[in-house]
């Protein structure tokens, strides 16, 4: 069990990943001013579907938003769009997709700024003071996979994948009606370090981006006479 943001960044530090467990996780986003989940989680009822999938699924919704985080706080940017190189995304790449924003009650919210603000410490903390920026980019995604009988939804359709970024943290929302969703974390050569899968609201997936490869496994329906979905926030942190 890790107990503080210095025991997730050893774990991370050795492994290039670590699942964070509820419990421990909020422990650490609440020490940061983590309030009002109930209402930041229900934010994930209002996102728009993503129209980008070039596999052709409608099971992607989600919100976008950017923000600069620096030892004076975190600021957001003006909205952008998203973009990976095939390099990264082979199924998506290549090309600017502006999805719709974040709400400006979500991005002020005391939850996103614990967690963005939270990020920062850990993220700056495990980068080497010789390549340690004075500003970051950084990238929040809010997600819904949703589960139904007649498609099964992709939480990374583009399969294992790094994100071409410098680290990532995968926090859950809440995943309803579905079936499992597991994580794998992979090294440079596409061999497994570890599997898991993230069941309770606040628990957490945090990755070096530089070192490991991460996927999801596809969701389905336990019951599939109803719709089912996995909601997570992912934030994504690169130098400027």
């Amino acid at each position: 069990m890790t107990e503080s943001l210095a025991d997730i960044a050893r774990l991370v530090a050795r492994d290039g990943f670590a699942l964070v467990r509820a419990p421990d996780m909020g422990a650490v986003l609440e020490g940061a001013g983590l309030d009002d989940w109930e209402a930041f989680a229900k934010s994930w009822d209002d996102l728009g579907v993503d129209m980008y999938m070039a596999d052709g699924g409608r099971y992607r919704r989600r919100r976008f938003a950017v923000f600069r985080a620096t030892a004076e706080g975190v600021a957001r940017k003006p909205h952008q769009p998203h973009y990976q190189s095939r390099d990264y995304n082979p199924l998506n790449g290549d090309i600017e997709r502006w999805f719709e924003p974040v709400t400006p009650e979500i991005g002020s919210h005391s939850a996103l700024r614990a967690i963005l603000e939270t990020c920062y410490r850990l993220f700056h903390g495990l980068t080497p003071a010789a390549t340690r920026p004075a500003s970051w980019h950084v990238e929040t995604h809010q997600f819904r996979i949703e589960a139904n009988a007649g498609e099964a939804g992709q939480p990374t359709p583009e399969g294992m994948h790094r994100d071409g970024v410098d680290w990532v943290l995968v926090l859950l929302i809440d995943r309803v009606n579905i079936r499992s969703g597991e994580t794998t974390i992979a090294d440079q050569r596409r061999h497994p370090l570890g599997s898991f899968t993230l069941t309770e609201p606040l628990d957490a997936a945090v990755t070096d981006d530089n070192r490991v490869y991460h996927g999801v496994t596809a969701v389905t329906p336990l019951d599939p006479a109803q719709p089912g979905h996995r909601d997570v926030l992912v934030v994504t942190f690169r130098r400027e």
